[in-house]
């Protein structure tokens, strides 16, 4: 049985629109950025933490994003964080951003762990491998 997604809350603010009020299409990734940090808080991993101990950050290595229907200022929105594809030095996700019950945004976002001051390909921490539900 496929676990459920994980979900996130973002209200859209005036900073995330256009002149016409509607979500800027490149902010949709900060949103789906957002919750995917935040899943992985969910397991007690923060980016700056996993930085300071182990030297490595996460990185977008690439992104396909759909757009659906537009978000407008104020709408609260809920973005869902589905792990697809767990590698060693890798992740996919699958994100979608909704409003109540109309999809707007479906994306997918693969993510590589590297080392902060080289920026050289490494294994993602075991901890944080061990933690994530499959």
């Amino acid at each position: 049985m496929p676990l459920k997604p994980f979900d996130h809350r973002v209200r859209v603010y005036f900073e995330d629109t256009d002149a016409g009020g509607i979500v800027f299409y490149a902010n949709y990734l900060k949103f789906f950025e957002r919750a995917r940090t935040e899943w992985l808080r969910s397991f007690g991993f923060g980016q700056q933490t996993m930085r300071d101990e182990t030297g490595l950050i996460f990185v977008v290595a690439s992104t396909a994003v759909r757009y659906l229907q537009s978000a407008r200022l104020d709408d609260e929105l809920r973005i869902t964080v589905e792990p697809r594809d767990v590698g060693r030095a890798s992740m996919g996700f699958f994100q979608q951003a909704w409003r109540g019950d109309a999809l707007l945004t479906e994306g997918e976002i693969r993510i590589g762990c590297v080392d902060a001051l080289t920026l050289k390909t490494s294994r993602i921490p075991q901890a944080i491998l061990s933690a994530i539900p499959q």
